[in-house]
């Protein structure tokens, strides 16, 4: 298979002082920080937290980077666990511990396996709209900005640190040429895929569907495994509406729920300790009538990342560093979930 400005996702540190002990690196210009520790063999799901720990007092307002500035860097730990063999279904190749998953892009193919804590989990990705329709398009300055590219660098980096942690992972909707990308605005095209290899039809219905069936005949070669979809959106509200990332799930499924439940609770402590003046507004709802919620056979959590229209809003998944940071929060929040089956 391919797998288918400034906003404090973090608090700032601000104890002074810097010590050169232990490796560094120098940060180059426009580089975040999960692109300096991948250029430096650091996986971001285990290091990102140490490196804002290590570089206190060092960092931006928004935990950025200040090219030329030299930065402490997290010491290697124990090499991981021998990776588990790629399913053909990933179409990745496995060497050792790492994988091979062209459809994160030539800089981002390359995925170390840190361990196997997620075997025996099977997700299938399904970033919202692709194709014909871009869904809910925003603008910056003078850039368009479509829901379906950034939510699909989204679920991306959220499938790769999946991938991390031995996960078995499906992406439902495909590009053949955009990998995780590291730039602010995402140039849109309509040349994205359902698995393995179907055109996107425009109809939103025939695309719901077409895109549920896949999931379910994976869901019946997967049975009884512990199987969840999750379908992340950018909403569409009025300029105005600063909203925070909500999640919905089938009024009858308890899975959904905990699931769901699981999630917020990583999002609501993130925010208590990085802005703990700002009440996070971010919920759990029922909304069966959703299409993928409604007819997925594995428990699904549909997910809105925010507003693409409000400026508030919009720094949360224009900046690379904070869309890695929501897919390590989903992560995490899914991790929970595994673990606490």
């Amino acid at each position: 298979m391919r797998f288918v400005v400034f906003f404090c996702l973090f608090c700032l540190f601000t104890i002074p002082g810097f010590s050169q002990r232990g490796p560094t690196a120098v940060a180059r210009s426009g580089e975040g920080v999960h692109a300096l520790l991948r250029r430096n063999g650091l996986a971001e799901s285990r290091h990102f937290l140490q490196f804002l720990s290590l570089n206190r007092g060092r960092l931006t307002a928004g935990n950025g980077l200040m090219a030329g500035r030299t930065y402490r860097l997290p010491a290697r730990g124990k090499s991981a666990a021998a990776a588990p063999k790629a399913p053909a279904r990933a179409s990745a190749s496995s060497s050792a511990s790492v994988l091979h998953a062209p459809i994160f892009g030539p800089k981002h193919s390359r995925v170390r396996v840190l361990d196997r804590s997620m075997r025996g989990a099977v997700y299938y990705l399904s970033p919202g709209h692709g194709g014909p329709d871009p869904g809910a398009v925003g603008k910056y300055g003078k850039h368009r900005l479509a829901e379906d590219e950034y939510a699909y660098d989204v679920t991306l980096r959220l499938a790769r640190v999946l991938m991390e942690h031995g996960a078995t992972v499906y992406m439902l909707i495909q590009d053949p040429n955009d990998g995780i990308r590291d730039e602010q605005f995402l140039k849109i095209d309509y040349d994205e895929l359902t698995y393995p290899h179907q055109r996107i039809p425009l109809n939103q219905l025939a695309r719901l569907r077409q895109r549920i069936a896949q999931a379910n005949q994976l869901h019946a070669r997967h049975k009884g495994a512990y199987q969840r979809l999750l379908s992340l959106h950018v909403d569409s509200r009025s300029q105005g509406q600063k909203i925070d990332v909500f999640f919905y799930h089938h009024a009858n499924s308890a899975a959904g729920l905990r699931t769901a439940r699981s999630i917020h609770r990583v999002f609501t402590n993130r925010y208590a300790r990085a802005q703990p003046n700002r009440p996070y507004s971010g919920n759990v709802l029922p909304r069966s009538s959703l299409y993928e919620v409604r007819t997925s056979h594995a428990p699904a959590v549909f997910m809105e990342l925010g507003n693409i229209h409000n400026s508030r809003d919009q720094p949360r998944f224009l900046l690379p560093d904070n869309r890695q940071a929501l897919a390590n929060w989903i992560y995490e929040g899914l991790r929970a979930d595994f673990k606490g089956r």
